[in-house]
């Protein structure tokens, strides 16, 4: 009876430890994907992902939206103005009796009273303010849009420089396996020639000391990765506990041309040039706009009245009247010939400053394209040397280990041109991924970083 049970009960119970370890497998790979995700990217993929999950940059939109908007009232402006209104009076005359002289009349107790109102007004001339404040309004929403494309270019270049930050980092840190694995070795030949009696403690002292060295290096190197990782993940609109791979970076020597080439496109093609000039288009309009005040002004209007002395609201013939008016009304305040002189001066002080900010901006323009020309070159420049470095530094180190191997060389020799080694590679794959970086930073100068 007992096995006829057990029987029974075998398939249920592998049914459930079925379910379960579904279960479990299923759990474990959706803790995976949300908390231990791995993801590579490349440069254009992470500059894609970023700009479209930045919150800077739907705020710029929602500022664009605002401008349009405000465009837009300034069109209604000149439209016709309407309003309509109905009223409902009553009176109550306890004294209702009115002698004049040899003759008297009454009034009635009380007395009801409707009117109706519905008019129309339109601006025929208005010294032109309504067209100046279309076109201010149309070059502020311009201005914004230009606002926007800085933003982006910005969240472009920040993402930029944390990808290149990480990739030093992730690359420092490949130098640091390499050389652990490399040090590791001479730690246990080392270990056996003291053991032979060729060399002494000292010797291998110094050896782990420069392990410890190296060891310390890449702590340091993996706590700026987990800080430079997280920042990115916020930048790119990814969970905050995706780990970044970086795609291999293919830095060619790029060719760039003479430095005025450069000056001459951020002339022409950086947000901040374009700006001040829309400024300076807003200051002269504005200057138009203020001088109008002093311009009569001419409107035409129609009115429809309903009155009606009657209780009953509803009309009735011979109860109520329904006088049409159509007129233009004409008016000049000419107080503003002499009270708006200095607002007048206040509008041309408005655009002189646009006009000098207008210098004050292209020097620093220049400066700033100068600056990055100048770092691109001696980034390359830098790469060039570093090679050689490297060249040397591993002919040098080849040299030593041999002669090491031979007991012609000292352990500190030997450690000596293993760290400077070590260092010469470690510098070659920074100043790689600052000559990337530099030559962003020269394209953001000359306002072409998205286009």
């Amino acid at each position: 009876m007992i096995t006829h049970i057990n029987k029974q009960l075998n398939p249920l119970l592998l049914k459930k430890l079925i379910g379960i370890l579904l279960i479990l497998t299923l759990g474990l790979l959706l803790a995976n994907i949300a908390y231990g995700q791995d993801r590579t990217l490349t440069l254009d993929e992470a500059v894609k992902l970023g700009i479209q999950n930045s919150k800077v940059l739907k705020l710029s939109q929602a500022k664009i939206d605002q401008a349009v908007s405000q465009y837009n009232q300034a069109k209604d402006a000149a439209l016709p103005s309407g309003k309509a209104s109905f009223g409902y009076n009553r009176a109550e005359i306890p004294a209702n009796h009115l002698a004049l002289g040899p003759t008297s009349f009454n009034l009635p107790k009380s007395a009801d009273a409707y009117l109706g109102i519905v008019s129309l007004n339109e601006p025929i001339f208005a010294g032109g303010k309504y067209k100046y404040a279309r076109e201010s309004t149309d070059m502020l929403t311009k201005v914004s849009r230009l606002d926007a494309d800085k933003d982006k270019d910005e969240i472009t270049y920040d993402i930029i420089d944390s990808y290149y930050n990480l990739y030093k980092v992730l690359q420092s840190k490949k130098v640091v396996d390499s050389n652990l694995k490399s040090i590791d070795a001479q730690i246990h030949q080392s270990q056996r020639f003291f053991d032979q009696g060729l060399v002494t403690k000292n010797d291998v002292l110094r050896f782990q000391l420069q392990r410890a060295n190296i060891e310390l290096n890449g702590i340091d190197l993996e706590s700026n990765r987990k800080i430079i990782n997280y920042n990115l993940d916020i930048l790119l609109g990814l969970p905050e506990t995706t780990q970044i791979n970086i795609d291999q970076i293919k830095e060619a020597d790029r060719q760039i041309g003479p430095l005025s080439g450069y000056i001459d496109t951020a002339m022409m093609s950086r947000q901040e040039v374009q700006q001040l000039v829309l400024q300076s288009k807003i200051a002269e309009t504005n200057i138009k706009s203020v001088r109008a005040n002093q311009l009569p002004t001419l409107a035409a209007s129609f009115g429809t009245y309903y009155v009606d002395a009657n209780i009953d609201p509803l009309p009735k013939s011979g109860n109520y009247i329904t006088p049409v008016t159509v007129g233009l009304t004409f008016a000049w305040n000419f107080s503003s010939l002499w009270t708006n002189k200095n607002k007048v001066s206040e509008a041309r002080i408005q655009r002189d400053q646009v006009s000098i900010n207008q210098g004050i901006v292209a020097d620093n323009i220049r400066r700033d394209v100068n600056n990055s020309y100048e770092n691109y070159q001696a980034a390359i420049n830098k790469i060039k040397l570093l090679q050689t470095s490297i060249d040397q530094a591993t002919e040098n180190n080849n040299i030593l280990e041999s002669k090491y191997k031979s007991n012609i060389a000292s352990a500190t020799d030997r450690a000596d041109a293993e760290t400077l080694l070590y260092q010469a590679e470690i510098n070659l794959e920074l100043a790689k991924a600052d000559a990337g970086l530099a030559y962003y930073t020269l394209l953001k100068s000359t306002g072409k970083l998205n286009k």
